[in-house]
């Protein structure tokens, strides 16, 4: 059985890259796929992904807090709507268009509004902190 959640794992991790770069794949859904799979399958690989530069916050956040930063969400709607233009402008099709056009307002809309957005502790907030224990 570990096998073959490892084998989805894989599977999931490698749609969770591809998603990305590509409209309308998402990566969210994959890379927490690709972490219950990783949590069942291969603890090592269930903990470089949690420790993954690129991955690992941003899949905590998400796993024990549901919600990711600010700073994340900015960067996925870019990426999201570059990526949608691209795509629109290489589809001069109305009836591709629209729908890449909705989709992209819906996903925009969940990660703006429906996604809670997480505060990270400013660096300058705890020197402040340390500055005033007493020593």
């Amino acid at each position: 059985m570990k096998i073959f959640f490892n084998i989805v794992g894989c599977i999931a991790l490698a749609l969770a890259v591809a998603g990305m770069a590509l409209p309308l794949v998402p990566t969210t859904p994959f890379l927490l796929l690709a972490a219950a799979c990783f949590m069942r399958g291969s603890e090592r690989m269930y903990r470089w992904l949690t420790q993954n530069r690129v991955f690992g916050r941003y899949l905590l956040d998400f796993q024990e807090n549901k919600g990711v930063t600010l700073r994340v969400k900015i960067t996925a709607i870019a990426a999201m709507w570059i990526s949608l233009l691209y795509s629109m402008y290489f589809l001069p099709l109305p009836a591709l268009q629209i729908p890449l056009g909705l989709m992209g307002l819906g996903v925009t809309a969940y990660l703006a509004l429906g996604l809670k957005t997480l505060q990270r502790p400013s660096r300058r907030g705890l020197r402040q902190i340390d500055d005033e224990t007493p020593r």
